[in-house]
């Protein structure tokens, strides 16, 4: 979804929300194609269409479903056109109708005169709403860059990081072969969808291609087909890709539970050494079912801790023992 950023914030345009979602323009503002929104928050109107427009955030889309359009067929057309005229002279970004309801004429004579947008659906309220509220969450999503490589291993979407140079290139593309899917190279957009949820796509200009270096830039969705890319994956693992470096002492048992923060979300993460000999698609692969395992409750390297500590533990009660008798 297209969008622009204005006073620090970012905005989704109305017109591309539209076209997204399919909604029929029953009427155009004149500014309709300049019209944003900037929160993801969409009001049911009902509550207001009685008059009371305390706590009213006319920064929302507005929403009519069949509870507010019986409670307006009960007034006289007067009525009718006194509550929408209070409505319309808010600056509201527009006004959707769902079900495929009428339209009250008062509501086009005073959407005609305030200069408002109404727009209609054939879906049910609480459709509109869940799948409104969804777009313009990722429309306005903080959001943040990084140079890295997406991939989706075994349904757990793994982000590499490292320097230039190291093979996160490389291992993405005998990850690819190997049956799993490359969502960007070089760039990662990376939105946070809710407290705890991160996720990732490629820049559009980028989408799809890998640079290789000594061969150059490649289309994996044309070399390897459709099965081998994906838009968008949420973000589970980080895999921080250095060269091996004599001396430095790596984990061994997996025992540190090791976390990077992006935009406020802590995500799981490890280091991984890259020397020559190391099949760095493998070791992925592992990581990435290795997590899995975390999220389902077993966590290899504590039971092997554990194992290791039952043993010493006989081991000294058999000594003490012998030294007993």
């Amino acid at each position: 979804m297209e969008h622009t950023k204005k006073e620090g914030l970012y905005s989704v345009k109305l017109c591309q929300l539209v076209e997204e979602m399919n909604l029929e323009v029953i009427r155009k503002s004149s500014d309709y194609e300049e019209i944003s929104i900037y929160t993801e928050d969409v009001n049911r109107c009902g509550v207001h269409l009685t008059g009371f427009y305390e706590h009213f955030d006319e920064r929302r889309m507005q929403i009519i479903g069949l509870v507010e359009t019986s409670y307006l067929s009960g007034l006289t057309p007067q009525q009718r056109k006194e509550r929408f005229e209070q409505l319309f002279s808010y600056d509201v970004p527009g006004l959707t109708i769902s079900r495929n309801l009428e339209v009250f004429s008062e509501c086009l004579e005073m959407a005609e005169k305030y200069d408002k947008t109404i727009l209609r659906t054939s879906v049910t309220t609480t459709a509109l709403l869940g799948e409104m509220i969804t777009r313009l969450r990722a429309g306005l999503a903080p959001r943040i860059t990084r140079h890295g490589v997406l991939v989706e291993v075994y349904g757990e979407g793994i982000l590499l990081l490292g320097e230039s140079g190291v093979g996160k290139s490389e291992t993405a593309i005998e990850l690819v072969k190997r049956g799993h899917r490359l969502i960007a190279d070089d760039a990662v957009e990376i939105k946070k969808l809710a407290e705890n949820r991160l996720i990732g796509s490629a820049p559009e200009l980028i989408r799809h291609y890998v640079e290789l270096r000594g061969i150059g830039v490649i289309d994996v969705r044309r070399l390897f087909g459709v099965g081998a890319v994906k838009l968008v994956q949420d973000i589970h693992l980080i895999i921080d890709l250095e060269p091996w470096q004599d001396g430095v002492m790596y984990d061994r048992l997996g025992l540190d539970e090791l976390y990077t923060e992006i935009l406020g979300v802590r995500v799981p993460s490890i280091t991984v050494p890259v020397k020559p000999g190391r099949n760095l698609a493998v070791i992925i692969e592992v990581a990435a079912m290795n997590n899995r395992h975390k999220k389902m409750g077993y966590n290899a390297a504590v039971e092997f801790a554990k194992q290791i500590n039952k043993h010493f533990d006989q081991k000294l009660a058999e000594n003490e023992g012998k030294t007993e008798n």
